[in-house]
C-alpha cells in the first residue's frame, strides 16, 4: 500500500463519546470492548446487534480495560487498577500504585504475551514527568516500568515478544519508542526512535500491532491512521473524517475490521458542528488482519 493509501469509514457505534478510546476484540463474546474515559464506562458493541454499557463506573475515568484469561476483565481507573468477574461484577477495591499523585489517573493499557498488564499515567494538568508507565503482575504485584511520563498513551509488542511499543503524547516532541522486552521477567531494555512528532501539532495516540507485525497509530489532531514497519518506515496514511481519532483495533469474526475510537474532547461547539462523527467508533476494512487481544493472566 502507498504512503497515501485512503479507505472509507462507515460509523458502528453513533456514540458521540467526550473520550473513546482502547478499544479491543473479545472473541470469546464476539465483540467490540471499548471505553468511554470521561464517562467512566465500558462498552461493549456486536455488529448486527448493537450497543451496550457493559460496566459503568458512575463518573470514574476509565482509561482502558483488557481480558481477563479466566474471564471479566482488567481496569484502567481514575481510583487504580481494577478487577471484574466473568458477570462483570467489580471485585476487591482499586489497586494504586505507592507515590501516584493524587490528581493522576490511569490511561492507555494492554497485556504483553506473558499476561502482564500495562497501564500509564496523566495528571489532571498534565504536568510534565508526573506519570509513569506501571505493570501489574499476574499475582498482584505492581512495579513502575517507567518514570518520568507526562500522557501515557500507545503501548503494544512485536509478534515475537521481544519489542515493546510505546507513547508519551505529552512529551515536547512526541515519539513512537520501540524498546528492547525480556518476555520472562517483564523488563523494559534500551529505546530507539520508531517515528518523530514535531512539537506544538499533531501526537501519536493509541496504537495496535497487526498480524504482520506493523503498527497502526491514531494521530490526534491530524484526522489519521498511520500505519508504520517494525523499522519505523511510514507504509500507509489512511484519513480519518475527524481529527481527533484516538486508538485503532482490528475486530470481526477474521480480525479484517478496523475499528477506530475518536473523541470531540477540547472542542467548541462550532468544531463539534463541523465533525458530526467526533466522538463515534468507526470501522473500515484496511487490507490487513488483526490477531486475538492478550490477556491478563490474573
Amino acid at each position: 500500500m502507498s504512503p497515501r493509501a485512503s479507505t472509507g469509514w462507515d460509523v458502528a457505534v453513533p456514540a458521540g463519546a467526550e473520550l473513546g478510546e482502547r478499544p479491543f476484540w473479545d472473541s470469546g463474546q464476539a465483540c467490540l470492548m471499548w471505553v468511554d474515559i470521561t464517562a467512566g464506562r465500558l462498552h461493549r458493541y456486536r455488529p448486527g446487534v448493537g450497543d451496550e454499557i457493559a460496566l459503568d463506573l458512575s463518573g470514574v475515568a476509565l482509561g482502558a480495560a483488557a481480558p481477563r484469561r479466566g474471564g471479566g476483565y482488567v481496569l484502567a481507573t481514575a481510583a487504580g487498577l481494577r478487577l471484574t468477574d466473568p458477570a462483570g461484577q467489580l471485585e476487591q477495591g482499586a489497586l494504586r500504585p505507592p507515590g501516584m499523585p493524587a490528581d493522576a489517573r490511569f490511561n492507555d493499557g494492554a497485556c504483553d504475551p506473558a499476561g502482564r498488564f500495562w497501564a500509564g499515567t496523566v495528571t489532571r494538568d498534565v504536568r510534565p514527568g508526573a506519570g509513569a508507565l506501571y505493570r501489574l503482575d499476574p499475582d498482584g504485584t505492581v512495579s513502575t516500568a517507567l518514570d518520568g511520563v507526562t500522557e501515557s498513551n500507545g503501548l503494544g509488542w512485536s509478534l515475537d515478544g521481544g519489542t515493546f511499543y510505546f507513547i508519551d503524547s505529552g512529551e515536547p516532541e512526541p515519539r513512537i519508542r520501540a524498546f528492547g522486552f525480556e518476555a520472562a521477567s517483564g523488563e523494559l531494555g534500551r529505546s530507539r526512535d520508531l517515528a518523530r512528532f514535531p512539537g506544538g501539532g499533531p501526537v501519536p495516540d493509541g496504537l495496535v500491532v497487526d498480524a504482520e507485525g506493523t503498527l497502526w497509530v491514531a494521530i490526534w489532531g491530524a484526522g489519521q491512521v498511520h500505519r508504520y514497519a517494525p523499522d519505523g518506515e511510514l507504509l500507509t496514511v489512511l484519513p480519518v473524517p475527524t481529527s481527533q481519532p484516538t486508538c485503532p483495533a482490528f475486530g470481526g469474526p477474521g480480525l479484517d475490521v478496523l475499528y477506530l475510537t475518536t473523541a470531540w474532547e477540547g472542542m467548541t461547539g462550532q468544531q463539534r458542528a463541523a465533525e458530526p462523527l467526533a466522538g463515534h467508533v468507526l470501522w473500515a476494512r484496511p487490507g490487513a488482519r488483526g490477531h486475538p487481544a492478550l490477556a491478563f493472566g490474573g
